[in-house]
């Protein structure tokens, strides 16, 4: 019998009960200083998470959204590499795990995983939490310092979320070159901020020298035509809020939406999308305006109008982030 292939959802269902006996404001106090940690605004020579129940907490309110934001930049790979599923997968400051659940909703089944984290308390709850997911019953959760002295083993596929924000300049240049001598691919997510992208861009490049190609969001592997301090790239992915979300952010929406710039690579032939809608698409009577990135490179925008007939009608289905134009 197949595994169910993991979602959300089930991610959720597997994170019901890490809050059980910890009071709604202490849970609500540790996520509040674990994401001052993360702003850079609390010294960085205290332990970040320092037991069970800051992880817990930290898990339930970050990993649906670092799930949805990997996931998303994982569909955009596999869309290009159509053929192509991994066949092990190094997650590398992967902390609880949420990497490992993309990967494992975007390609189902089974396949050797290892997650690598400084953070035992995250480790211990990770595989906690992957006992929900038959698919992950066989992960490695090994502590490893990240930084210069990382060692990757060799593997198909090496995913690196959310960690590159936490080293400095020389440990993130390691941390991409290890990945790159490691890996036949690479799939690197940031926050979705302007710090974020010039994170992304700066291991887009490093990728790109040290032989890799392109598939994701980028149509293309030249320079990116993004004019730098003028805008970024990024992305957006909906996430179901939780309660704890909602209160420590206040508001009633049922949801929000994670911003997020990745980087998809690999050492094999790509089929990266002709273009790609970089802006929320703008609806108007009778016609959709698009933002694309496109292969010359160039940032353009065009006009799809009724006339069009079934491209307006995939324009106005269109989202922010999708191939462009849509497949056949």
């Amino acid at each position: 019998m197949n595994d169910p292939v993991p979602s959300a959802e089930t991610l959720r269902a597997a994170l019901d009960g890490l809050l059980d006996g910890l009071p709604p404001r202490q849970a609500a106090a540790a996520v509040e200083r674990l994401i001052a940690n993360y702003r850079g605004v609390t010294p960085t020579d205290a332990p970040i998470l320092r037991d069970r129940a800051d992880v817990a907490a930290y898990a339930a309110y970050r990993m649906p959204a670092t799930f949805e934001a990997v996931h998303s930049a994982l569909e955009a790979f596999a869309e290009a590499v159509p053929e192509w599923v991994p066949g092990s997968h190094v997650d590398v400051g992967g902390g609880t795990g949420a990497a490992t659940w993309a990967v494992s909703a975007t390609w189902p089944g089974r396949r050797p995983v290892t997650v690598l984290d400084w953070a035992a308390p995250a480790l211990d709850l990770g595989r906690e939490i992957a006992a929900g997911n038959p698919a992950l019953d066989g992960v490695r959760w090994q502590r490893s310092r990240i930084g210069s002295a990382l060692s990757i083993e060799s593997t198909d596929l090496v995913t690196v979320s959310y960690v590159l924000n936490e080293l400095s300049e020389g440990d993130r240049g390691s941390l991409v070159d290890a990945a790159a001598s490691a890996a036949q691919a690479v799939v690197i997510v940031e926050p979705g901020t302007p710090d974020g992208y010039a994170r992304v861009i700066e291991a887009r490049d490093r990728l790109i020298a040290g032989g890799f190609r392109i598939a994701a969001p980028c149509p293309h592997s030249a320079g990116c035509p993004i004019v730098p301090g003028s805008d970024w790239c990024h992305f957006s992915a909906r996430v179901s809020r939780s309660s704890l979300h909602r209160q420590v952010k206040g508001g009633s929406l049922a949801y929000e939406d994670e911003k997020f710039s990745y980087v998809a690579a690999a050492r094999f032939p790509v089929a990266p999308a002709p273009a790609r809608v970089v802006r929320k698409p703008q609806i108007r009577k009778g016609q959709v305006l698009l933002d694309l990135c496109e292969t010359e490179p160039a940032l353009a925008r065009t006009t799809v109008t009724k006339r069009h007939g079934d491209l307006y009608k995939a324009a106005r289905d269109a989202d922010w982030g999708d191939a462009w134009p849509p497949a056949e």
